[in-house]
């Protein structure tokens, strides 16, 4: 009996470790709670300081955080082909009272720089409209530096 006991104790140790680190991997809900309260918060920081900087950067409505915040999402539904959306987007930043033309100059930015190499990174676009929106105006990159170069031809 003693040593059919000794064969199935590493069985028996190895079960309850799994079983000790699956309860310790899903946590206390408690403690989950806490830490996405804390990201969402990390995240609403984020976002304030960031309509704050752009707000620094420009002059004017189009630096009203309501008119960033707003402007922002209707460039980059149009972007994404999203009309329907975008249009909802700009009868609210219409009533804001901020300026069309941004719209209108920070989505031809957007537009002159260039296909996005990867369009489902948000990143990328995202980035894009925010750096379109902060200077509407920015050149689109060089064709040197748009295109790659070709790296050889062959000859027969």
């Amino acid at each position: 009996m003693l040593s059919c006991f000794l064969r199935f104790l590493p069985v028996i140790c190895l079960a309850v470790s799994v079983a000790a680190s699956t309860a310790h991997a899903q946590g206390d809900p408690a403690e989950k709670a806490k830490q996405q309260a804390a990201e969402q918060a990390k995240r609403e920081a984020n976002r304030q300081n960031d309509l704050a900087e752009v707000a620094k950067q420009m002059t004017g409505p189009a630096g009203n955080p309501e008119c960033v915040w707003v402007g922002r999402r209707v460039v980059h539904r149009l972007f994404q082909d999203d009309l329907d959306t975008a249009f909802r987007h700009l009868d609210l930043y219409d009533r804001f009272g901020c300026p069309g033309g941004h719209i209108q100059a920070a989505f031809r930015c957007v537009v002159m720089q260039g296909p996005i190499v990867d369009p489902k990174a948000q990143e990328n676009i995202l980035g894009r409209v925010h750096s379109c929106w902060v200077n509407p105006a920015a050149p689109p990159p060089s064709a040197a530096t748009a295109t790659s170069p070709q790296t050889g031809t062959t000859t027969q």
